[in-house]
């Protein structure tokens, strides 16, 4: 456990490092499109912050290939070559995808290749565990296939959820933070070293995950871009193919004893099955979602639209930050409930708490402005935000310096939550000081280059 957190560490500081000289690698380099109608950001921002991410996966790798135990991975298993690999040419797509907007079906095909490459490497999917059959062997065409549409899915399901700042990065944290947790306990507990890839696999894109997560929280200096969003996918896909059709369930030696203690038993077998979709379930459900709502109105599966899961939590009015946080909820909710479920899936307090969560959820979502107030006699012990608004504070302000009525500005004296949205000023795109991305003052030369738009 030492080695695998030291690797984390070492791949989070890596790529916490390198991605403020990356920012301003992107903003010169003109990977800073302008803003456009879906963007919820308020002005241009660089992207290529997978660059930093790519090079702290290198780093993680290094650092574990020199380590006494987990040395062992590479000596024994091809998996991490592989997802290096795959990994290199993903994030090689991605870096031409921020800076020149390739097309989406050239992507589409880059991503099949660098499954491709991982599958000609070793890591597919060899067998399946299907409840009440057992173990079934596949061909080299149908792990192949699997194998292929495994890594597609997840890769868009992961890019199509990076909207929001932080976003798609805490949530594969949080799925990465399970899978973690399932994939050690199966080297752990049952001695599997088989399991050890995928341990590996977890532990750095976690270490990625929290390195960039600190320049990309709201308000976002740098974005992950495609070149960061489709590299976490992959690395997440890798992982769950190496646990998935990797591992023999006979080395567990669980199918032992009645049908009905077997079938418990071999819950840990089957949650690899699942685990891999709970942990994208939000990102696959708001993919498929996406899909049916542009092909319904007659449009590409690939066009951009504002229809995502993120935009509407800020149609309903929850603000950028809370959006955020409920997919984080929503998804640890699925991950984590997903992994109690493997470790004891007879246990009914887990199920009870799943649903008590489910209940908090629902109710995060039904309180879109909630905004506690504190009382008249203690307001000023609390921040302006959270004091009453007062009809007679923007009496005086109504009027002009020499009394000649001249209209205040709206919402003023009132607290910044009290102001209508659509009231509100809008931001002049270039302003220094809204998110961090005008270090270098105008933008005219940056912006005039020739540039395609962002798929963020």
């Amino acid at each position: 456990m030492r080695e695998y957190l030291l690797t984390l560490c070492v791949t989070a500081a890596v790529t916490y490092l390198l991605t403020g000289p990356v920012r301003k690698f992107a903003i010169v380099a003109g990977a800073m499109p302008q803003i456009r109608a879906r963007d919820v950001h308020r002005e241009p921002t660089p992207r290529l912050g997978g660059i930093a991410m790519f090079f702290g996966l290198c780093a993680g790798l290094l650092v574990a290939d020199h380590l006494t135990n987990l040395n062992a991975v590479f000596s024994n298993s091809n998996e991490p070559r592989a997802l290096l690999s795959g990994a290199a040419l993903i994030w090689l797509i991605g870096v031409l995808d921020d800076k020149f907007e390739i097309d989406a079906l050239i992507k589409l095909g880059g991503q099949m290749i660098a499954a491709g490459v991982m599958v000609m490497q070793g890591l597919t999917i060899l067998w399946l565990p299907i409840p009440g059959v057992g173990l079934v062997a596949l061909t080299q065409w149908q792990g192949t296939l699997l194998t292929v549409a495994l890594v597609v899915i997840t890769i868009n399901a992961v890019n199509f959820v990076d909207g929001l700042d932080g976003l798609a990065a805490g949530m594969v944290c949080i799925a990465s933070a399970a899978f973690f947790l399932y994939a050690y306990r199966i080297w752990y507990s049952y001695g599997i070293e088989a399991a050890a890839p995928a341990t590996l696999f977890a532990a750095i894109l976690m270490g990625m995950c929290l390195g960039f997560l600190p320049h990309n929280m709201h308000p976002a200096r740098i974005f992950m871009g495609d070149s960061g969003s489709m590299l976490i996918g992959l690395v997440l896909a890798a992982g769950a193919i190496s646990i998935t059709g990797q591992i023999d369930p006979d080395v567990m030696n669980l199918f032992t004893g009645s049908p009905r203690n077997t079938v418990h038993q071999t819950v840990p077998v089957f949650i690899p099955l699942l685990l891999p979709l709970t942990i994208i379930a939000i990102p696959a459900a708001d993919l498929v979602l996406a899909i049916v709502r542009r092909t319904w109105r007659g449009q590409s599966p690939f066009a951009a639209d504002r229809g995502h899961l993120h935009h509407r939590l800020l149609e309903v009015g929850h603000s950028h930050s809370r959006a955020v946080l409920i997919m984080y909820f929503w998804s640890a909710l699925i991950a984590f409930g997903a992994l109690a479920y493997s470790v004891n899936s007879g246990a009914m307090w887990s199920v009870l708490g799943i649903a008590a969560l489910s209940a908090v959820g629902l109710v995060l979502l039904l309180l879109p402005r909630f905004t506690p107030r504190a009382p008249r006699w203690a307001e000023h012990l609390v921040p302006p935000r959270y004091r009453r608004r007062r009809a007679a504070a923007s009496a005086p302000a109504a009027e002009g310096a020499d009394g000649a009525g001249v209209p205040a500005a709206p919402g003023a004296g009132a607290a910044p939550e009290d102001i209508d949205r659509t009231q509100r000023a809008p931001v002049v795109v270039g302003v220094s000081g809204v998110n961090g991305a005008t270090a270098i003052g105008t933008r005219a030369r940056v912006l005039d280059r020739p540039g395609a738009e962002s798929s963020r």
